[in-house]
């Protein structure tokens, strides 16, 4: 386990990067913001790259993907790639196109289910928004990110009082009609300015203020609602994050710092990949999700130097790299325990866990647990197990699904959680510096420890 010390500084640097990140858009600005710092060059996809050993580099796709890549010192075309794959949305609730409601004299906000969130637990909860806007000047259209810094929503319960005892015990809930927030009463709203259009005109002015223009230059918005509380250390012995969002922005974080902290970047024959994509949380099929042939075209371009003839380096690389799909894993919880297979029952502080499923939910297998466990004890990190109950459903990840589009060996696994899914998330503050560890051991070694296996 990491210094008690450390691993409070990692998790303070972890919640910085998740409260500063609302929505996928502002997970990437964030990324690209630490990259920069770090040397990292920004590149356009739709220009051509002049890559050379030891350059930093990074791209964005519709700004909620990136991708960022340090190449080898001793990399020549052909070599492989070490690639480390999270992703940077979460379940939340998003602004519908038309989402100007009036309900009983409250104002509403349409806002439609993203992903597989545990819902009940945005009730009564106070609600901020974030995402991106798109503002029209005279040069053009142009995307602001915004981020309101104060609660403007809230999802009321209904009084026990007013509760069949039926639906207190199950908590049920038409998430069309009862999953909606308010954000104002008619009585108040209509003294500030009459609602028109798609939406409430006092959300509209609302985000031209934070943005500093004029609200008829507001064109449209990709809106995200957020809990306004940050996140915070808790527990006794300080041994626990309470924060929003750690599935999946803690293993986005972690391979962020892990990439800018890896060394021996001279040495390494390998080009060292970042890959955060958006849209893992609806299956990833978009232009910028992982089931896109964006990696591939990526991996094509690195393969091949500048005007060099078409040839089979891709090819020839595919076999030399691998993949870590890095995404959170299901520690075991107090209260249901039961619900673990009892061999695998992950621990808080336990480290990283190797998650494992003979279906391919999981894209592990011997050869990649073996490679992960080399890295893990290069870098002195512990390692867990994870698969789930015969009677029990599994999760997936980009894992999966990047391994069957480019044929590349993985390993899935991740940092143990209790609540996922849920508007508030739990971790062990010590799982953010055993991650950061891995993952760097991971782009260190895996160059040198891949030509020790012997097995194609």
């Amino acid at each position: 386990m990491a210094a008690a010390a450390d691993s409070l500084s990692r998790a303070r640097q972890l919640l910085a990067f998740i409260d500063a990140s609302p929505s996928p858009f502002h997970a990437v600005h964030e990324a690209k913001t630490r990259l920069l710092a770090a040397g990292y060059q920004e590149l356009k996809e739709r220009d051509p790259w002049a890559l050379v050993p030891l350059g930093k580099y990074f791209f964005t796709r519709n700004h909620s993907t990136i991708i960022a890549f340090a190449v080898g010192g001793k990399f020549q075309a052909g070599n492989g790639f070490s690639i480390l794959g999270a992703h940077t949305d979460s379940p939340c609730l998003r602004i519908k196109p038309s989402s100007c409601l009036t309900k009983s004299g409250y104002l509403a906000v349409g806002v439609e289910p993203y992903g597989g969130g545990l819902w009940h637990t945005w009730f009564d909860r106070d609600l901020t928004i974030g995402g991106r806007v798109l503002v029209s000047d005279d040069k053009g259209l142009s995307q602001k990110l915004v981020h309101v810094d104060r609660p403007i929503m809230r999802i009321p319960n209904l009084a026990i009082h007013l509760t069949p005892a039926e639906e207190r015990g199950a908590f049920k809930f038409n998430k069309e009609t009862e999953l909606v927030p308010v954000i104002a009463t008619t009585v108040k709203a209509s003294l500030e300015k009459p609602a028109e259009g798609k939406h409430h005109a006092i959300l509209i002015d609302l985000l031209a203020k934070e943005l500093g223009v004029e609200s008829a230059n507001i064109k449209d918005f990709e809106l995200c609602l957020a809990d306004f509380a940050r996140g915070a250390i808790g527990g006794i012995t300080e041994e626990f994050i309470f924060s929003p969002r750690l599935d999946n922005l803690m293993s986005s974080f972690c391979g962020l710092q892990a990439l800018i902290e890896a060394e021996q970047l001279d040495e390494d024959e390998n080009t060292r990949v970042l890959a955060l994509f958006d849209h893992e949380e609806v299956g990833s099929e978009s232009a910028q999700g992982a089931a896109s042939a964006l990696t591939e075209y990526v991996l094509r371009r690195l393969s091949t130097p500048k005007d060099a003839p078409i040839g089979t380096l891709f090819e020839q690389a595919i076999p030399k790299s691998m993949l870590i799909s890095a995404d959170m894993a299901h520690g075991v919880h107090p209260n249901y325990s039961e619900k673990h297979e009892s061999q695998h029952r992950p621990s808080l502080h336990g480290g990283p866990v190797i998650k494992f499923n003979t279906n391919q939910r999981y894209a592990t297998n011997a050869v990649t647990a073996a490679l992960l466990r080399e890295f893990a004890a290069r870098g002195g990190v512990p390692v867990q197990d994870f698969v789930v109950r015969n009677d029990s459903p599994c999760g997936s990840t980009i894992g999966p699904i990047m391994s069957a589009r480019l044929g590349m060996r993985t390993v899935d696994v991740g940092n143990p959680q209790l609540s996922m899914h849920s508007i508030r998330e739990m971790c062990g503050t010590s799982s953010v510096g055993q991650a950061i560890d891995l993952f760097k051991s991971y782009f260190v070694n895996f160059a040198a420890v891949d030509k020790t296996i012997n097995i194609d």
